[in-house]
C-alpha cells in the first residue's frame, strides 16, 4: 500500500512538470530569454528554497543544515547542477522547436536512460555482466525508442504543410530540435547525479524528516542550474537587445507574465518535491527506490504526450506518424519496465530464502 501511495505522489508531481510549459504560452510581449529567466527565478530559486526550508530540523537553520554536509559535497552538487542547467536550457529550446509532446519525449527518454547508466559507470559497474549488462540493454532499448520517436517526427514533418507545422509549433525545426533534445536529455541526467552526490545522505544524520530529506540537495542542484540559465539568458538579452522588455511591460500585462511564470515554476518544481516525498514511502532496500528517477522520467514522457494531444500538436500529422509515435513511446516505457523487472529478478536470486538461511551452519 505504501508503494502505491508513493507512486501516486510521484505521478501528481509528474503531471505538474508535464503541465509546466503550458502557462508559458500565456506570457505576453516578452522574448523567449525574458520569460525563461523569469520562470527560472520561481522554478530554480524561490520554490526550491521554500521546499528546502521544510527539511530544517528544530534548532537548525537551512544554511547550517547544508553547511554540515561539507564543502566538497556542496560544490559537487552545485557543479552537477551547472551541468544540468545546460540540459534545462536546451530542454526549453527542444519544446520550442519540437513541441511539448515530441520535445519532452526525446529529452526525457534520453535523460531516463543516461540517468540510469552514468551513475553505474561512475560507481565502476561492469556493463557487460550482471546488473551492468541489464542497464546497458535497457539503455539500448531506450535509444531505440528515441529513434522511433524521431522517425515519427520526420513523418509528421513530411505530412504537414508549413502552415500546419507553424500552427502546431510556431518555431518547428525537426533536425535542430532533435539535436537539442538529445543534448538536453544527456545533460539533464546530471540532476540525478547531483541528488546522489552526498548532501541527501547526510540529511539522515541530522534527523531531517524522511519526507523532505532530498529537498536541500534539490535546492543546490537548481542553484547551479539557475547560474547556467541566467548567464545564457542575460547574454541573449544583450545580444538581442531584449533586456528592456522586463521593464517595458506594466500593469495587467506585467501581472499576467509574473503570474504565469510563477505557475510554470511551481508546476515544474512539483516533480522533485513529489519525488522526495514519494520516495519516503518506498522500501529503503527495495527496487522502487533505486528506480524512482526512471519512474519519474517515464511518467513525464507519458503525461507530456497527453498535453501534446490536447494542444493538437499532432493534428494533421497522419495516422502513420501518430502510430509510430505510440510505438516509440511504448518502446521507451519498455526499457524502464525491463530494467525494473530484471533488477527485481536479480534481487530475488541474490536474496536467500528463509529455508536456505536455516540450513546454513
Amino acid at each position: 500500500m505504501n508503494t502505491i501511495i508513493g507512486l501516486i505522489i510521484i505521478a501528481v508531481g509528474s503531471i505538474g512538470q508535464s503541465s509546466s510549459y503550458v502557462p508559458i504560452k500565456k506570457v505576453k510581449d516578452w522574448a523567449w530569454e525574458c520569460f525563461w529567466l523569469t520562470q527560472g527565478v520561481f522554478a530554480w530559486l524561490l520554490f526550491p528554497l521554500l521546499g528546502a526550508l521544510l527539511a530544517v530540523p528544530e534548532g537548525y537553520t537551512l544554511f547550517g543544515v547544508i553547511e554540515s554536509a561539507g564543502s566538497a559535497a556542496i560544490f559537487k552538487t552545485i557543479g552537477f547542477g551547472v551541468l544540468w542547467g545546460v540540459g534545462g536550457l536546451t530542454f526549453g529550446l527542444s519544446m520550442r522547436y519540437l513541441g511539448v509532446a515530441m520535445g519532452q519525449s526525446i529529452a526525457l527518454g534520453t535523460c531516463s536512460a543516461f540517468g540510469t547508466l552514468i551513475p553505474a559507470i561512475i560507481a565502476g559497474e561492469n556493463l557487460f555482466t550482471g546488473k551492468g549488462l541489464i542497464l546497458l540493454i535497457a539503455v539500448s532499448i531506450a535509444i531505440a525508442g528515441i529513434a522511433v520517436i524521431g522517425y515519427a517526427g520526420a513523418l509528421k514533418s513530411q505530412n504537414m504543410s508549413e502552415e500546419e507545422k507553424k500552427k502546431a509549433v510556431k518555431d518547428f525545426a525537426l533536425k535542430k530540435g532533435l539535436i537539442i533534445a538529445l543534448l538536453a536529455g544527456v545533460m539533464s541526467a546530471c540532476f540525478n547525479l547531483g541528488l546522489e552526490s552526498g548532501v541527501k545522505e547526510h540529511m539522515t544524520a541530522l534527523n531531517v524528516p524522511e519526507l523532505y530529506k532530498g529537498l536541500p540537495a534539490t535546492l543546490l542542484v537548481t542553484i547551479g542550474g539557475f547560474l547556467t540559465n541566467a548567464a545564457y539568458c542575460i547574454f541573449q538579452n544583450i545580444k538581442n537587445k531584449t533586456g528592456k522588455q522586463y521593464f517595458s511591460v506594466r500593469g495587467s500585462v506585467l501581472f499576467n507574465n509574473l503570474l504565469f511564470c510563477a505557475l510554470a515554476g511551481i508546476l515544474w518544481y512539483s516533480q522533485f518535491f513529489g519525488k522526495s516525498v514519494g520516495e519516503s514511502f518506498f522500501d529503503k532496500s527495495g527496487v522502487m527506490l533505486a528506480f524512482s528517477w526512471s519512474i519519474l522520467m517515464s511518467l513525464n514522457v507519458l503525461f507530456s504526450n497527453v498535453w501534446g494531444v490536447l494542444l493538437k500538436e499532432w493534428k494533421g500529422a497522419g495516422k502513420k506518424a501518430v502510430a509510430t509515435l505510440v510505438l516509440g513511446l511504448s518502446v521507451l516505457v519498455l526499457s524502464i519496465i525491463f530494467t525494473g523487472v530484471s533488477q527485481q529478478k536479480d534481487a530475488d536470486v541474490e536474496t536467500p530464502s528463509v529455508e536456505q538461511n536455516q540450513n546454513q551452519p
